[in-house]
């Protein structure tokens, strides 16, 4: 089966099981790096990505739930090769320790900040629940969303 999506812009024909997750064509059709396998069973959020304006868990959604809809990742956000504001603003605030989760909060991010650009701390803690980080950064990546939004 062959379905075509738009990532970042660009078609792709995605050639494999209807049942593929999305996590496995960003990253080994396309190659996109950007979102990560965590659990596989959207509970951590390090996949994450941006289809048609929602966030969603690529290790969750089949390439047959695509056809025709837009794609955007991590990569997807960079301006001219160089970090977008929500990337700029994890560097400056040093959001990230091991780095995994990234991605996937930078794109959460970019969502909330979508759909309301100026949250409260409120706002925020609830709108990031679905990432998590093991490594403690939490504190961290609530001022990267802070100075997001202040951009």
């Amino acid at each position: 089966m062959s379905v075509s999506i738009e990532v970042n812009g660009t078609r792709h024909d995605i050639d494999g099981d209807p049942s593929m997750p999305l996590l496995y064509a960003l990253r080994d059709q396309i190659g996109l790096r950007g979102a990560k396998f965590g659990c596989g069973l959207g509970q951590c959020g390090a996949c994450t990505v941006i289809v048609d304006g929602r966030a969603v868990f690529s290790c969750l959604t089949p390439i047959s739930a695509l056809e025709g809809r837009a794609v955007t990742t991590t990569e997807g956000l960079l301006e001219d090769g160089k970090p977008g504001k929500v990337h700029q603003a994890f560097i400056d605030e040093q959001a990230a320790q091991c780095g995994y989760c990234i991605a996937g909060m930078v794109m959460r991010v970019q969502h909330l900040l979508e759909r309301n650009a100026d949250p409260t701390d409120e706002e925020i803690l609830t709108g990031m629940q679905a990432n998590l980080c093991r490594c403690g950064t939490h504190a961290a990546i609530i001022r990267a969303v802070q100075r997001a939004a202040r951009t």
